[in-house]
């Protein structure tokens, strides 16, 4: 078990320590479209590339939600285990679509885990990039 301090010391160098290791600009929260963006998330878990879908307004969310469904069979032609969460419910019990890959069985406070992330990271957040500017005209048009 790690402290508070420890922990956020440990995610603090995980972070550095992968924009060092894959130094590019990843678009991530330059989508464009407000309150949709492109993550990478680590816990002590697992690790996960999304796409978070987070508009207050739930038709608006929804519909995004469903632009990204049409496209199910070309996102998941490049990551077949990709999951569509329409109503995924983040801890502050707000409600968001998620869409998204997991690499499970690692931990960012494990540091023999970091390369295994960093890697699933680097090998799926590329992907979910290239269908995102592809199809960026044909999801903006709402």
């Amino acid at each position: 078990m790690f402290s508070k301090e420890e922990s956020a010391r440990l995610r603090k160098e995980f972070w550095t320590s992968f924009g060092k290791s894959f130094p590019r600009k990843w678009l991530l929260y330059n989508t464009k479209i407000k309150d949709l963006s492109l993550k990478f998330y680590a816990d002590t878990k697992k690790a996960r590339v999304m796409i978070d879908i987070e508009m207050k307004d739930p038709l608006f969310r929804e519909a995004y939600f469903d632009k990204f469904q049409s496209l199910q069979s070309v996102l998941k032609a490049k990551i077949p285990d990709l999951i569509f969460d329409k109503e995924h419910r983040l801890e502050n019990g707000k409600v968001i679509c998620r869409i998204y890959t997991e690499l499970t069985g690692v931990s960012i406070h494990n540091k023999n885990s970091w390369l295994k992330i960093y890697n699933f990271f680097n090998e799926n957040m590329p992907k979910l990039e290239a269908v995102f500017i592809d199809y960026k005209d044909f999801i903006k048009n709402i």
